[in-house]
């Protein structure tokens, strides 16, 4: 199974070539090579280290808030 996890853009780098990301609260840096005109504060989904696509404000606040729930169902922490 794969999944995509959605983040927010902190920070693009390398002329647009990488970002930081935040996962509620984990930063991390990914490869932002295949999605062009990556802006700070956009949200994304992130699979296997890269962003794969941008999602609109409304669809990523609701998917954030589905895996913060399937996480704190599972026990973890967010």
């Amino acid at each position: 199974m794969c999944l995509g996890v959605p983040a927010r853009v902190v920070e693009v780098k390398n002329s647009g070539r990488s970002a930081i990301v935040d996962y509620g609260g984990v930063r991390r840096e990914v490869d932002a090579f295949l999605v062009p005109d990556l802006k700070v504060g956009e949200y994304v989904i992130v699979h296997a280290g890269a962003i794969i696509e941008k999602l609109d404000e409304k669809e990523a606040i609701e998917s954030m808030r589905l895996w913060r729930e399937i996480i704190e169902t599972l026990g973890g922490t967010v």
